[in-house]
């Protein structure tokens, strides 16, 4: 086969090498070298490099993209030669790789097709003259070794490399079964198992390219070149690569988003499913951002770049894919070490088999030998090992493509544990955009000059602040023309509002929890604010030294897809909590119509991460927030989804779930997704196991031959990787109050998750 073909889909390495790591960060001194090696797809071709490369003199690290085929050699005044020529020797060619190359170069094409038809049908003459005895004994091994000739050599070369560099693969396997089949006259049964092992060696490499397609394919969501205007009012294309930032981008109706940007002029509608998963155009108004890989289905439109290629939420998105591709998950963790010892035991079973079963049974030695080769063909790990990575490549790839951005293979296998979900309640179950319901003095008799000032103070203190509910009351003002007045030192306390110095007087805007560390809460005051908690409005008072002064009551709306969301997770066993630093009575309004299990209010960010780690003694807990103000929970819960994660850095790098599209819909999906994901790996354990142990049984007994063997072990390979791919399947769409048409991708719904 060509040199681009893996080792059998490449996943049946027992390399012991360390697992991959996320990069590091350069160390003076030291350069990189990226290359690609086309014939890298697997940890088989990964351990055999490492072993290669890692003893050489001057070699700091190597970092792996199997995705992408590339590989990154860190070195001190190595060579380029030197190191090409290490990686020659494991039969692989390295190529220097250009960074600015936006998608993958056309790999070389492998051996034709015909070449496997002539030598299958070599083969099964070999066999039919070998069984019904119509020739000489020398024609059916003339027509084996034509047919191991045309489809054989590279298996052998390939084994006889794994051998050299001390690695059990398929392809050390395979060789040593068809030498000694050879060796003892078997020359039909040795050519039909290398035909079929080829076969079904091409047949697993296009299967195992669907999945890293899926994940490369997203390079291909965003154009390569963009239409740039120039000084003198004209358009020019240029390579996205090169268009620096703060240019002006025309993009035409059906045209791809090369960059991120903000829209400069028209009121574009744009698919941005390819970012989040939403299949409904969404409109933009100038100002509005906009994302590289969306589409525009409406007019043509002028946006101005915020970021460069290499920066784009969708280039961050796939990176971020990446690194979670290559991240191991438990089960890949335990069978590769598993995989290291279960090999070479049966290894040495064979030859014990070998050795002493003509003594034992009283069969003759070429018989104790074939049932050794046959043992050695099915005692190879492929269907196990290969099991896990193809099956969570998958599941990454479905849940980028439907907006649910996952950080490690190990968050989506380890998804299904989660017993409890706990929610922040602003911005999460929602709007996140509050707004100023009313507003009134505690001293009814002051004159509208007073309350204008009282309104000026308000908007000078919440404009200092960086939470919603302040920014809620700062637009009010703005809108209603108060002039905010200026103050000075400024402190702003999380979990409480600000307090800062006005006329040499202290004066303060925050909740309840504020208020009383300054004032004492009178009768009439408490009934104010029960009245406005009671419906589920979010207070803010405004007072002065010790006395307060005026009360604004903020309102959040229930997002209308937060009750779904949360009967959802009640329909998956799943128990829901809200932890606010909001009043607890509005809290428990909001908790109410959403559907909530238990109401938390008036917690500071410490309160959030201790009431997290209670609950982690009752099972695993996810908690969901903006990825920001809640990072001590999130960083503490066992999975931390960060909401509203579209464009925003802090998001993504905080959280290990983010959902891209702002919909609390996904946990849900992510649930399912993770479920099935986890009931695939454990459907691929049990045929990679069950298949090795009924022929392992045979191959002792002597009811199994070589060819069957083959068909064992590829066949296993074949169904684990298929039953894998069934991840990648998400064409079903669950419709969300159609009348609206908010038609939302909801590929792992009850159904499909059966």
């Amino acid at each position: 086969m060509a040199e681009r073909s893996c080792c059998s889909g490449g996943a049946c390495s027992v390399d012991t090498s360390p697992p991959p790591t996320r990069p590091k960060a350069p160390q003076p001194g030291v350069d990189s070298l990226r290359l690609r090696i086309e014939a890298m797809c697997c940890p088989t071709e990964e351990g055999l490099l490492r072993r290669a490369l890692e003893d050489m003199p001057g070699i700091e690290r190597l970092d792996f993209d199997l995705i992408g085929r590339k590989l990154t050699v860190h070195h001190r005044n190595v060579g380029e030669e030197a190191i090409r020529r290490r990686i020659a020797a494991t039969g692989m060619t390295a190529e220097r790789d250009d960074p600015a190359q936006r998608t993958a170069p056309a790999a070389s094409d492998e051996e034709p097709w015909w070449k496997i038809g002539v030598a299958a049908t070599l083969a099964l003459a070999a066999e039919a003259s070998h069984w019904l005895e119509l020739a000489e004994p020398w024609l059916a091994a003339a027509l084996a070794l034509a047919a191991i000739a045309l489809v054989g050599l590279p298996t052998w070369k390939k084994g006889f490399i794994a051998l050299r560099h001390r690695t059990l693969n398929i392809n050390a396997l395979m060789s040593v079964a068809v030498t000694g089949a050879l060796l003892i006259g078997q020359w039909a049964e040795a050519a039909m198992v290398l035909v079929l092992f080829t076969l079904a060696e091409r047949i697993e490499a296009r299967s195992l390219g669907r999945a890293r397609n899926a994940i490369r394919e997203l390079l291909d969501l965003a154009p390569e070149s963009a239409s740039v205007q120039q000084p003198d009012g004209s358009f020019r294309s240029f390579p996205a690569g090169e268009v620096a930032v703060d240019s002006l981008v025309r993009v035409r109706p059906g045209e791809r988003l090369a960059l991120d940007g903000s829209v400069a002029e028209g009121h574009p509608a744009l698919d941005e499913s390819p970012i989040t998963g939403e299949s409904l155009p969404v409109d933009k108004a100038p100002g509005e951002a906009v994302f590289a890989g969306s589409v525009n289905q409406g007019s043509e439109f002028l946006y101005r770049t915020t970021r460069a290629a290499s920066d784009t939420t969708l280039a961050r998105i796939i990176h971020t894919v990446e690194q979670a591709q290559a991240s191991r998950a438990p089960t890949q963790s335990f069978i590769d070490r598993f995989a290291a010892v279960y090999t070479p035991a049966v290894f040495a079973i064979a030859l014990l088999v070998a050795l002493t079963w003509p003594w034992l049974f009283g069969i003759g030695w070429f018989e104790g030998v074939y049932r050794a080769l046959v043992l050695l063909v099915i005692a190879c790990p492929c269907a196990l090992v290969i099991s896990t990575p193809v099956t969570i490549v998958s599941g990454l790839a479905a849940a980028a493509r439907s907006g649910i951005l996952i950080k490690g293979g190990n968050v989506l296998e380890q998804g299904y544990r989660l017993v409890t979900l706990a929610f922040d309640k602003t911005g999460t179950l929602t709007q996140g955009r509050p707004s100023q319901r009313d507003w009134h003095p505690l001293d009814p008799t002051q004159d509208e000059p007073t309350q204008v000032r009282l309104r000026g103070l308000a908007a000078g203190l919440a404009g200092r602040s960086s939470h919603p509910v302040s920014a809620a009351l700062a637009r009010a003002a703005e809108a209603d023309g108060i002039v905010p007045l200026e103050v000075n030192g400024v402190q702003e306390l999380p979990g409480r509002g600000v307090v800062a110095r006005l006329d040499e007087h202290t004066v303060w805007l925050g909740n309840r929890r504020l208020m009383q560390q300054f004032a004492t809460v009178g009768g009439t005051l408490e009934a104010h604010l029960a009245e406005h908690e009671a419906r589920g409005e979010t207070l803010v008072i405004l007072g002065e030294e010790t006395r307060p002064l005026a009360l604004f009551a903020v309102g959040d709306p229930l997002r209308e897809e937060s009750r779904e969301a949360v009967e959802a997770l009640h329909r998956l066993g799943v128990t829901t909590l809200m932890l606010s630093g909001d009043n607890p009575a509005s809290v428990s309004a909001v908790a109410a119509k959403a559907g909530i299990d238990e109401a938390h209010g008036s917690l500071l960010p410490e309160d959030k991460l201790a009431m997290i780690e209670a609950r982690t003694q009752q099972g695993s807990v996810g908690m969901v927030g903006d990825g920001i103000n809640d990072a001590p929970a999130l960083a503490r819960a066992d999975i931390g989804f960060a909401m509203g994660a579209l464009g925003s850095d802090a998001a993504i790098e905080t959280a290990d779930v983010a959902l891209m599209d702002d919909d609390p819909r996904r946990l849900a999906d992510f649930l399912r997704l993770s479920r099935r994901t986890r009931s695939i790996l454990m459907q691929n354990i049990a045929i990679a196991l069950g298949f090795k142990v009924v022929f392992m049984a045979l191959a002792f007994s002597g009811h199994a031959t070589l060819w069957m063997a083959v068909f064992a072990d590829m066949g296993a390979s074949l169904l684990v990787v298929a039953n894998g791919l069934r991840l990648l399947r998400q064409d079903r769409r669950s419709g969300v109050d159609k009348q609206q048409h908010d038609l939302r991708r909801k590929p792992f719904d009850e159904e499909t998750a059966q």
